[in-house]
């Protein structure tokens, strides 16, 4: 039986009110895309969505694993796209198919790097995850790209507190300030540790290169981390980590810093979003850092702060984009 005689999707909801987003979520699919000028396959998880009509019942659930699948085999037989390409034309052929105003979305894709250990410079292997996420409506389409990886950061107060319960110790022993400043200078006080996960994404029309922003987020915590250590790269990844002491904010505002000194080329209508999460080594708690915004507008608060020009009154959120508003930009309402 190949025809019915009711859409039911298409039919009036008993309450007539539009929704945001209807789609689906988690769809886990091997694509083929570009990375590092390769072109590879990798194990992805896909998130589409599209507005919905106050007067339509419901969206047509298969034509999204269709629009996915027609993709998938259309980057196998033509040319392959980067991940941001992939979830643009993704989300502009759900709304055609959907008829939508609106259509999302968001793709993870992990993918192997080849590490080498610090000092024994033994390889292992690091699983990064590269996203992408676009929006697209009638009026145009914008993309963010991005990573997530990890790295671990040290806690800078519980440092300075161990540090100046040793100095108080020492000194009572009989050493002298010059003494400890000079051991202080080559030996790191200890303190609690937090494997963190970062995540940066960029929203620009210019290509930008997932491995350059891997480097920016792991540069911007106290370490990276690595599976295969053996002891002398145990007590590099140990030292160093110790003499960059960073909080979860510090990590965040490190990641602004270095996105807008590497990617000078961006301009001020590209956007910007930092995540970073923290698992806390003595709280079962995590803690969490995030900076959103257009490089024009952080650029302008780091001007005004360097020049003593904000108040109390400066609200960040209120001064800033937020994503799903720079996504929609382009075609908005």
């Amino acid at each position: 039986m190949d025809q019915f005689k009711r859409d039911v999707q298409k039919e009036k909801p008993q309450l007539v009110v539009g929704l945001n987003r209807v789609g689906v979520k988690n769809i886990q699919k091997i694509i083929r895309i570009k990375n590092n000028e390769k072109e590879n396959l990798f194990y992805s998880t896909i998130d589409i969505f599209v507005d919905l009509l106050p007067q339509q019942k419901g969206a047509h659930m298969s034509r999204f694993d269709e629009t996915i699948t027609q993709i998938i085999d259309e980057t196998i037989q033509k040319k392959v796209m980067v991940i941001e390409d992939f979830a643009t034309y993704m989300a502009e052929m759900a709304r055609k198919r959907q008829h939508a105003h609106r259509a999302e979305v968001r793709i993870k894709a992990k993918y192997p790097v080849e590490e080498m250990a610090p000092v024994s410079k033994k390889k292992t292997q690091k699983i990064n995850t590269i996203m992408g996420r676009a929006v697209s409506t009638k009026n145009g389409s914008r993309h963010l790209v991005g990573v997530e990886t990890n790295g671990m950061t040290v806690c800078p107060c519980a440092q300075q507190m161990i540090k100046e319960y040793a100095e108080e110790k020492l000194e009572k022993e009989g050493f002298t300030k010059e003494q400890l400043e000079k051991v202080f200078k080559y030996i790191p006080m200890p303190s609690h540790n937090q494997r963190g996960t970062g995540i940066l994404m960029i929203g620009s029309d210019k290509k930008i290169k997932a491995e350059n922003l891997v480097d920016i987020v792991e540069n911007s915590m106290s370490s990276k981390v690595l599976d295969l250590l053996k002891r002398v790269d145990e007590l590099e990844i140990v030292r160093k980590a110790h003499l960059n002491p960073r909080f979860v904010e510090d990590v965040v505002r490190e990641m602004v810093a270095l996105t807008i000194k590497e990617f000078d080329f961006l301009s001020d209508d590209d956007y910007f979003l930092a995540k970073q999460t923290n698992y806390e080594g003595i709280h079962s708690y995590e803690v969490y850092a995030e900076r959103s915004g257009t490089i024009g507008e952080i650029k302008k608060e780091i001007e005004k702060a360097e020049n003593d020009y904000i108040n109390e009154d400066y609200i960040v959120s209120c001064n800033n984009t937020s994503t799903e508003e720079w996504l929609d930009s382009d075609g908005g309402c």
